[in-house]
């Protein structure tokens, strides 16, 4: 099996025609089809399958195309850990970060680590956490930075603590809910969630660790802007990290909830997949998390960029 006939394929399935697909790799469609055809002989199985708009994978096909990324990416990252040992520090790195590490971490080690290191091309995607940890069994992403759960299976996964912080209840300036002095006040509120649905969500385990019933949900967000957004136009009630919600940015917009009892305590890390070593690049990638979550228990908060669009 030759990777240029397994490199065929994906193009195949990711362009959805043989045409796109023969232009991408660079060869005429007759050879294109000619190597998939190759591949479907040497399986004993049909791999592609023609429709009104195209090609799309059968079955085996989706297997062998699954197999094919994770291979073709592994080996990009052996070449690029070569490089990065003999002194060459070029390649690419994928960083997956939740919406909080997004609001606290990143835009620090953003700053530094592009500074330090201009030829390596670094990639954040912003989801929510049960998608990043899929994306990082996968080998989608290098390194998934976020709140450490209580559930995360050290034996597949290797975590590196990089700061506590704690999250607060926060409201758009001059609402009624401001007046709440303990958190059984808030359970008629209309409650901003981040996380797929009801069952997930700080919100949620907030309310269940002082013993109540979790909130009324007013919108399930996945993204930092969104839920800033709703919480400075609408009356809703959103957890935050206290950082972020002392950044005169976003104080000139919300307030704080004084509750009596405690914020949601939670502990932000990098979390790497257990059976992989990490390249030099990677290291050096952890050591600016660490220099970004310093900087920020030091009481330096981080510039979100938002400045008047937030509303």
């Amino acid at each position: 099996m030759k990777l240029a006939t397994l490199n065929a394929l994906v193009a195949a399935i990711e362009e959805g025609s043989l045409r796109g697909a023969a232009r991408r790799v660079g060869v005429s469609q007759p050879a294109l089809t000619k190597m998939i055809r190759e591949l479907e002989l040497e399986l004993a199985a049909p791999l592609l399958m023609r429709t009104s708009r195209g090609v799309q994978p059968t079955a085996q096909g989706k297997v062998l195309y699954e197999r094919s990324v994770k291979a073709n990416r592994e080996l990009r990252a052996a070449v690029e850990e070569i490089n990065q040992m003999d002194g060459r520090l070029i390649g690419e790195l994928h960083l997956g970060a939740v919406p909080l590490a997004v609001m606290l971490l990143i835009p620090e080690t953003l700053r530094t680590f592009v500074r330090d290191f201009p030829h390596i091309r670094l990639r954040v995607s912003e989801e929510l956490y049960v998608a990043q940890l899929h994306k990082l069994r996968s080998g989608e992403v290098d390194v998934t930075v976020g709140g450490i759960p209580d559930d995360l299976s050290t034996g597949e996964f290797f975590v590196e603590p990089l700061m506590k912080t704690v999250m607060v209840p926060t409201v758009r300036k001059g609402s009624a809910w401001l007046k709440a002095k303990h958190l059984a006040d808030l359970q008629t509120a209309q409650w901003v969630y981040t996380g797929a649905n009801s069952e997930s969500g700080y919100a949620k385990l907030f309310f269940e660790r002082h013993g109540l019933q979790p909130p009324a949900i007013g919108a399930i967000v996945n993204s930092t802007l969104a839920l800033l957004s709703l919480v400075c136009s609408g009356d809703y009630v959103a957890l935050m990290p206290l950082q972020i919600a002392r950044l005169p940015i976003v104080a000139a917009f919300i307030d704080i909830i004084e509750l009596e009892e405690q914020g949601y305590p939670l502990e932000v890390g990098a979390i790497l997949r257990s059976d992989s070593v990490p390249s030099p690049v990677l290291r050096h990638l952890l050591t600016h998390l660490h220099r970004a979550a310093h900087q920020l228990s030091q009481g330096r908060v981080p510039d979100l960029g938002l400045g008047h669009h937030l509303l």
